[in-house]
């Protein structure tokens, strides 16, 4: 916090009323509410000891799922629950990962790839049951017979940056997607005359809700105790791998919010957003205040303009899907 306040009086002594003035501040804040709203997830993930560098991946897709779903003529309810629902899907994987059941999300992958065969040839209802039960068979299976193979966060959310990168990128057909309307959705960063933009005060809602969370709430408790020391955690009778869980769905649920935000900025093209990710993390966040220390810098790096080709779209899922198996 010090470190911010003598940057922004540096800039101010430097660039005078200009840089001090309220629509200066606000467009900053604007600018700020989408990385900012990642940044409040990645603390949660921070504090509980892990990492995940696939942010940057999971905004494009939740972004892309919400551009195609209002494309598609639905409302902009669901293209929120649609961008939110995939980040708290890729969370609990990541999540399931890093525990040591990456078994059993390959017997839903298998399992949905299964419905979706059976779906192409028989109905959709078809596919449906043909996917919950080769799911429920698959599941039982994986947990009965094979061994947890716990993951390196690192190792996990490397590999998933490829691999969402090249479904979203798949998904949006290496091109922008712009639907013809978005409804109250393209509002959210938009600033009124003289008031911050909605997208802002989501920013400002959510960094307090967690803030309260890390606080005053036994989980947010259980997530410093796990990233101080696990075993210990374990032996105070904290359920270890639930709290780990929790802390990616939580933590990448941010980054569906901050998908919204993002395609309601005005850029629609999945390749501007890919590769936002941590650049630096600051150690020792379990003992520092929720609101002090953000616990990770995210940053949009440029993107080069040039299109991807399917083949290369599809080669960055494919291998890094495997790498992520072949890890485990």
């Amino acid at each position: 916090m010090a470190g911010l306040a003598f940057a922004w009086g540096l800039f101010a002594l430097l660039a005078g009323g200009d840089f001090t003035s309220l629509g200066n501040t606000r467009l900053m804040l604007l600018q700020t509410a989408v990385v900012g709203t990642a940044a409040v997830g990645a603390t949660i993930i921070i504090i509980s000891g892990g990492l995940d560098l696939s942010v940057g991946s999971t905004i494009a897709l939740g972004t892309v799922v919400a551009a195609l779903l209002l494309q598609a003529g639905f409302p902009p309810a669901v293209a929120a629950a649609g961008a939110l629902g995939t980040s708290l899907l890729v969370g609990a994987s990541i999540g399931a990962f890093v525990i040591g059941h990456a078994g059993r999300i390959a017997a839903l992958a298998v399992a949905a790839l299964m419905g979706v065969t059976v779906g192409g040839s028989a109905g959709p209802l078809a596919g449906t049951l043909a996917a919950l039960a080769a799911a429920t068979f698959l599941w039982t299976a994986a947990g009965r017979w094979l061994p947890k193979l716990e993951l390196v966060p690192f190792v996990v959310t490397l590999a998933l940056w490829g691999t969402l990168r090249g479904l979203a990128k798949g998904l949006a057909d290496n091109q922008g997607v712009y639907p013809e309307t978005t409804g109250w959705l393209g509002d959210l960063m938009v600033s009124g005359n003289s008031g911050l933009a909605p997208g802002v005060w989501i920013l400002f809602l959510i960094a307090a809700a967690f803030a309260g969370l890390l606080r005053w709430t036994p989980l947010g408790r259980h997530f410093f105790a796990v990233g101080s020391n696990e075993e210990t955690a374990r032996l105070c009778g904290i359920r270890v791998e639930r709290v780990k869980v929790l802390a990616y769905v939580l933590g990448i649920g941010c980054a569906g919010v901050a998908a919204l935000l993002q395609r309601l900025h005005g850029l629609l093209d999945v390749l501007a957003l890919l590769p936002l990710g941590p650049l630096l993390l600051v150690p020792g966040a379990e003992q520092r205040h929720p609101l002090v220390r953000v616990g990770a810098v995210l940053c949009a790096l440029p993107a080069g303009p040039g299109a991807v080709n399917r083949r290369r779209q599809d080669r960055y899922g494919i291998e890094n899907t495997l790498l992520l198996f072949w890890s485990a």
